[in-house]
């Protein structure tokens, strides 16, 4: 955070675990030749892409077709954005929502239209009815969708998105559906891509990368899939055409690697994080009460309403930043009227987690 050098740093979206050995043992097999010539994995990394979608998440995707590899999934979304819409123009989003969306929005010089979801008894849901609205006045030809939402923890059920695709396909207007956290879904919830739908086609999935999954964020490419063949080969010419669609050979073997040999890794890594948000809500609820948990469906992050308390922003900041010494992400940065929720990212050891609740605990008092 800025301003503080002796936080627990626990704002970032990024695990503190170690990768899966197989990961580690492919990119040691990458060094070790010494020799580090023209190399192009694009072929093998979508097939392993393609595989752990279908045993994952039953999802038939065309690889060889509709599989772009990208340098992450923020110039993904860069790339489409400025190749699909005009200077100036609109595009939706749903606060409170990843930060980065705006900042690539605006980059852009394309104007940001805010869609608020609505949170109810701890829960959010979509306001299309509000949605609609926004369509109908502003006339977006985009719309970016979180899901799994970050940092909400809403995985949006098939009913959700199907509203979500009709009133997009009355308006004409392509999603963007960020799935970057598809895997890192808990019992109860299943994931939905958009691509799983029969207007799926008329939209883009940006089907994220190994990095939230697997940790690999520093080494990590990202990628994104739509069967419209015209829209496909625009922002295929668009990547190669600016070379960003060459990945190096240590990302490339090691998404393989990932995709191929880590599922047990990933299991587990579920396993360990539902037994965190377990520890959690119950400390909140026996010792923390006034702080209201928004439960998580999916993703290791955590949204929390600190407004019970009854402290001014600032002073909320200055209890958690200065007094507990841990570092969250503020509500502000997710959209404007969320100054009294932090987001917290819990895929650290659960020893670090508990600390930083307790110290939570004596700094809110």
């Amino acid at each position: 955070m800025i301003g503080y050098t002796d936080l627990v740093p626990l704002w970032i979206a990024d695990m503190d675990f170690k990768v899966a050995d197989a990961i580690t043992e492919e990119i040691h097999k990458v060094a070790d030749r010494g020799v580090y010539s023209y190399e192009y994995t694009h072929k093998d990394v979508v097939h392993a892409i393609a595989k752990w979608n279908a045993d994952r998440h039953q999802l038939k995707l065309q690889p060889a077709r509709f599989i772009q590899v990208t340098t992450g999934v923020l110039t993904a979304l860069s790339v489409i954005i400025q190749e699909l819409i005009n200077e100036g123009d609109p595009v939706v989003i749903q606060t409170p929502v990843y930060h980065q969306f705006e900042k690539v929005i605006k980059s852009a010089n394309r104007k940001v239209i805010v869609n608020p979801l609505h949170l109810e008894n701890g829960e959010y849901s979509m306001d299309f009815e509000g949605l609609e609205v926004v369509f109908k006045k502003h006339k977006p030809k985009t719309m970016i969708f979180c899901n799994p939402h970050n940092p909400v923890g809403r995985v949006w059920n098939r009913e959700e998105i199907q509203q979500l695709l009709t009133i997009a396909s009355k308006y004409d207007v392509i999603i963007l559906s960020d799935e970057i956290h598809s895997d890192i879904v808990y019992k109860g919830s299943k994931f939905n891509s958009i691509t799983s739908f029969d207007e799926g086609q008329k939209h883009i999935a940006i089907l994220g990368s190994p990095a939230k999954t697997f940790g690999m964020h520093s080494i990590a490419n990202g990628f994104f899939y739509t069967e419209n063949q015209a829209i496909f080969e625009k922002l295929k010419t668009r990547i190669s055409g600016m070379y960003l669609d060459h990945g190096n050979s240590i990302s490339g073997y090691a998404t393989i690697a990932a995709y191929t040999k880590g599922g047990e890794w990933v299991s587990e890594l579920l396993t360990y994080l539902s037994e965190t948000n377990a520890w959690i809500e119950e400390f909140i609820e026996r010792e923390l009460p006034q702080v209201q948990l928004i439960k998580p469906e999916g993703t290791y992050q955590i949204w929390m309403d600190f407004s019970g308390l009854g402290f001014s922003n600032d002073a909320l900041k200055k209890r958690v930043f200065e007094n507990a010494k841990v570092g969250l992400a503020p509500g502000e940065w997710f959209g404007e009227g969320h100054e009294q929720f932090m987001r917290m990212n819990i895929a650290s050891p659960r020893s670090v987690i508990k600390n930083a609740f307790k110290n939570l605990k004596a700094a809110l008092k």
